[in-house]
């Protein structure tokens, strides 16, 4: 079996959680027979083909096409629709689009979107539309959309699957060139991300995709909840496939510790989903009681500053640290030397920063209104807006360090057993029942 595959992330192009999971999916299906051509916002890289589990590991640098290895940078165009046609319209981040060519790029579009109006019943083309121009995030879907048309066109694949709002267009337009199979994963939603109404743009194309696909997979039960009731998704097509967690563990154990007393971790975005104002709020309450324990909040994100600026109103001083934005090394370096990990999201779709905590070993605390408490029972779960709960817990961790322990060492057990391998299995599932190879 061949996937056609288009995601916003994957390493090294990463700033979250769905490029881990990606990155996890894709291993997974390799290493159990199945192929991907994956499809990423690169500047020259159009597509990766992925055939073997070490190829997640080792991306092509060069542009690769059913005929031959061709160098991108090298590649002539004698017009600027030649190369629209060539590369799908231009490469992301950075386009191949220069101001002088505008002009054409939005012919090009107009006379796009008219070939295949009429052969989906998602209104794309006013979507698109009503986006066009917008903040530059929309310019690039828009950009990667029509890129989609040429690799529906030139490879070969048995279905596609798109990962997320960002590349739910991509992977409608590939669906109806090529008369193929669509499985629309949803890893967040916008009420996530923004923690209300959101932008009315975003949560269209989220509508759009999931209504147009042909199996929709959702994080996990909370996901699937949200999708059926608020998008109004057809139950029989939403498919539940929690994630999972298959990282390295990279010990410290000949480094000293960062801090000699307990360290309570934060490790995610500074955003309203993520819930940091709350941490900060029990970090004011237990610094009063305990004043050598360290808070640290690992990440960055909108709130960032806010968060800055209260820590320095309550005067936690270096009791509560920022590190900013932290790469695989330091994050594992991060987890070596915390004692407890806290999840704090208002709404949270899965979460996998909790099982890399815990295969740490670390006492963890998560928020019920995230996928991830389905999964795990060797965890504290609390509301998020509880937070004289989440005080009185984290002192109970700090209070007593056995138990502390304990709940650690049950934690990493329980992990080391929700493996990629087998949530690969169960999409595999959905991809055979999807193109009905076996029974639904």
């Amino acid at each position: 079996m061949k996937v056609l595959m288009f995601t916003w992330e994957f390493p090294p192009l990463i700033s979250g959680g769905l490029g881990t999971a990606c990155y996890g999916i894709v291993k997974g299906l390799l290493k159990q027979g199945v192929e991907v051509d994956l499809v990423l916002p690169t500047r020259e890289e159009v597509y990766f083909p992925m055939r073997k589990e070490t190829d997640v590991d080792d991306l092509p640098i060069k542009f690769i096409s059913p005929q031959k290895e061709i160098e991108f940078t090298n590649t002539v165009f004698m017009n600027s629709m030649e190369k629209f046609e060539f590369i799908g319209v231009s490469s992301i981040p950075e386009s191949y689009i220069s101001l002088s060519e505008v002009r054409t790029f939005h012919t090009y579009f107009k006379n796009f979107m008219k070939k295949f109006e009429n052969k989906t019943r998602v209104p794309f083309q006013e979507i698109l539309n009503n986006i066009m121009g917008c903040e530059n995030i929309f310019e690039k879907v828009k950009e990667f959309t029509l890129r989609a048309q040429r690799y529906a066109q030139i490879l070969e694949y048995d279905i596609i699957h798109a990962h997320d709002w960002l590349t739910y267009p991509a992977g409608v337009i590939a669906k109806t060139v090529s008369g193929k199979k669509l499985v629309c994963h949803i890893h967040a939603t916008e009420f996530d991300r923004a923690g209300g109404a959101g932008d009315v743009r975003i949560h269209n194309l989220e509508y759009s995709g999931m209504t147009e696909a042909d199996s929709v997979i959702a994080v996990s039960r909370y996901t699937a909840e949200m999708v059926i009731s608020r998008y109004l998704i057809d139950t029989g097509k939403v498919n539940v496939v929690h994630n999972a967690h298959n990282i390295d563990i990279k010990e410290f154990e000949n480094e000293k510790r960062m801090f000699k007393d307990p360290v309570i971790l934060f490790l995610g975005r500074i955003t309203l989903q993520k819930g940091p104002d709350y941490f900060l709020e029990a970090a004011k309450i237990i610094l009063k009681k305990y004043p050598k324990v360290r808070f640290v909040m690992a990440g960055a994100g909108d709130m960032e500053k806010k968060i800055i600026h209260k820590s320095a109103k309550y005067r936690l001083k270096n009791r509560f640290l920022f590190t900013g934005f932290l790469n695989a090394a330091h994050v594992a370096k991060m987890f070596s030397n915390s004692d407890i990990y806290v999840l704090s999201s208002v709404s949270e779709p899965f979460g996998i920063a909790p099982l890399e905590a815990m295969s740490y070993g670390i006492a963890t605390i998560i928020s019920k209104q995230s996928g991830v408490a389905e999964v795990i029972k060797n965890a504290i779960k609390i509301d998020f807006w509880d937070v004289n709960l989440l005080s009185e817990k984290i002192i109970e961790l700090i209070e007593n360090p056995d138990y502390r322990k304990k709940l650690g060492e049950e934690g990493r057990s329980e992990v080391e057993l929700i493996k990629w391998e087998k949530a690969c299995s169960e999409i595999i599932k959905v991809y055979e029942k999807t193109m009905g190879r076996i029974n639904k």
